[in-house]
Parts: C-alpha cells; structure tokens; sequence
C-alpha cells in the first residue's frame, strides 16, 4: 500500500476463485463461462455452478450502466440529514427510483447517502425542488453536483489489485467487433431504449433475449450493441457482496483541499488500493471517496496515512456506512 507495514486491502485473496471470477466478471461481464474457465482453468461447470449460485443468494449482479458523464448528463451526490426514526424509509424511497444509485445509511443511521441521474432538468427540479424539501424527517439537504471522475463507472475496483495476471486479463479483455471500430460520439438513441433496458435488467442477456426485447434482428442487436459498448456510452458492471473478497467496512469521504491541490489529488486517490470511487464535486468539499477496506483499524491507518499525507489535503470527513440500501440495482433488505 504504499507506507511500509501496510497490506493493500485485496492481501489473502489470490487463492480465493470468487475474486478470481469477480475479476473476470468485471473485464468482460459478458463473456461466455467457457472462455473465463479456460483462463480460470476450471471446467465450464465449476464457473457456471458458481456464478448461478452467487446470483441465486443476491451476492452479485451484472447490469449494462449508463455512463452519464460520457453522456454529457448532470449528477447530483445527496446527502439528506434526517431524524432517527426516518432515514430508512426515505432510503427506501429513494431506492426504489430509477434515477437513483449508490445509496447508504451513514452516520448512526441518521444520513442518507445518494447519487441521482435526473434525465431531465424537470426531473432535477421535481426531487430537488420540491420532494424532497417536503419530504418529512429530513432536517437539512446537501446537494452536490459531481464535475469530474477521476476512479469508477467502467473502471472496475479489483483491477487495481485484484488476483489475475496481466495475461489472463488481456486473455479477457472483449475484442470490440468490427462494425463499432468507427463509432462517433456517445449517443442513446430513442431506438436503443428497449435494447439498454433489457440489459439493465441483465447484462448477460443472450442475443435472442435482446432481439425478442427489442423485436430487432439478432445481427442488428450485435451490432447496435457493440456499437454502445464501443461509444462508452454503456458498459456492462458487476454489482456484488464485498463479504466475498473480505471486505467489511465501508466509508464516505468527504474530502477538502486547497483549490490547487483538486486534480492532483483526486489523481492520487485514483491510485489508491483502497478507493472504489472518485471524484470532484461541487459544494463543502471538493472532493468525494469511497473507501473499501477489511476492517475499522485498515480504515483508520489509510485515513491516518496515505490519505492524510497527500500535500494539499486541509480536512476529510469520514461517514462509515452502516448498511448499503442501493448500489447499482436495488432489493428489499430482509426485515
């Protein structure tokens, strides 16, 4: 990790086949189970009997995601302040939105933690404006608009120390077809609609789902899809239990720095082992983290170490996350 005595977070998981097939999941989330065993070197069996069992017990998800930045859309990372008997309902509530993602109790219990994708301005406004404000047992809202990424979206956290070799990832990497190798721009048009929510629900979707969800031929769902994927303007993600990799502990960072400091920062937390996400934002702070880590005492030595030593770094706020209500798709927690 950097400072001497420290173990980067993923230390212990090489031997794990989870984090091995997450890894590969993450490279190329629909690649076929036959070409991941033959990196893997397991049977197509072993990978397909795991992938359905952690899919069956709500440990991992694969969806196509909309890259908003890409897109050239607006987000907003919320931070509602609520009364104690409050803040999981209106989690709840907000969950259940499709413009909504990355949702976490933090605080106690009394802070809800939300990124939202408004589709359009009228959008924005409406839950901005007007819901949320009205919206009982919130005590004071924070509304953060995120300006640049520097770690997340498509780059996948366990590539930064996950388990496989250089030559299994490139082994994994998907070849775009040759149909997207001119593709301009990163555009959904209205027509994908149907295509991109079908891979919402299932980013291993099989051609002839797509072409039945979209009533398109299965050539042209190939190449519209690649196209998609080559534009950036989806990619395919990995929602899972970060239990399976060891990982228990998880923390907002609210970050200030001196103006200056911005960019060469939010570089360097882009670096870190530690981070699954980045990036700049409007408001207190100027800057925004998660941190994953194994337990409180790695949270505090990479907040008390890497972190607090970047030149420039003035004040962090830490908020660990007490459960996570949304990631990337949202299931009712069990009562």
């Amino acid at each position: 990790m950097g400072s001497a005595g420290m173990e980067s977070p993923t230390s212990g998981m090489q031997d794990s086949f989870d984090a091995r097939l997450l890894q590969a999941l993450e490279i190329d989330g629909r690649a076929p189970f036959s070409k991941i065993a033959a990196v893997l070197g397991v049977s197509d069996q072993t990978v397909a009997r795991r992938y359905r069992r952690l899919v069956s017990d709500g440990s991992l998800r694969i969806v196509a995601v909309r890259d908003h930045e890409k897109l050239g859309q607006e987000q907003w990372m919320l931070r509602l302040r609520c009364a104690p008997d409050g803040a999981d309902a209106i989690a709840t509530a907000l969950a259940r939105r499709p413009d909504t993602s990355w949702i976490g109790l933090t605080s106690g219990g009394t802070e809800v933690v939300c990124c939202t994708r408004p589709r359009t301005r009228t959008d924005q406004d409406e839950l901005l404006l007007a819901k949320l404000p009205r919206t009982p047992h919130i005590v004071d809202i924070r509304a953060q608009q995120m300006l640049h990424r520097f770690f997340g979206g498509p780059d996948g956290w366990l590539m930064k120390h996950g388990p496989l070799a250089d030559e299994q990832i490139a082994a994994l990497r998907a070849v775009p077809p040759a149909s997207a190798a001119h593709v301009e721009g990163h555009r959904i048009e209205p027509e994908d609609e149907p295509l991109v929510a079908a891979l919402e629900q299932d980013g291993r979707a099989t051609y002839p789902e797509l072409q039945r969800a979209t009533g398109r031929s299965e050539s042209a769902v190939k190449r519209r899809l690649g196209a998609l994927l080559a534009s950036g303007a989806i990619y395919i993600d990995i929602e899972y239990a970060n239990t399976l990799i060891g990982l228990h502990v998880g923390a907002m960072l609210w970050i200030t720095t001196a103006p200056w400091a911005m960019d060469s920062v939010g570089k360097a937390l882009a670096s870190h082992a530690e981070i699954a996400h980045a990036t700049a934002v409007a408001g207190p702070s100027n800057l925004m983290a998660t941190a994953v880590t194994r337990d409180i005492p790695a949270l505090y030595a990479y907040l008390s170490g890497k972190l607090g030593q970047l030149d420039g770094v003035q004040h962090v706020e830490t908020a660990p996350f007490m459960r996570r209500v949304k990631q990337l798709t949202y299931r009712p927690y069990p009562r």
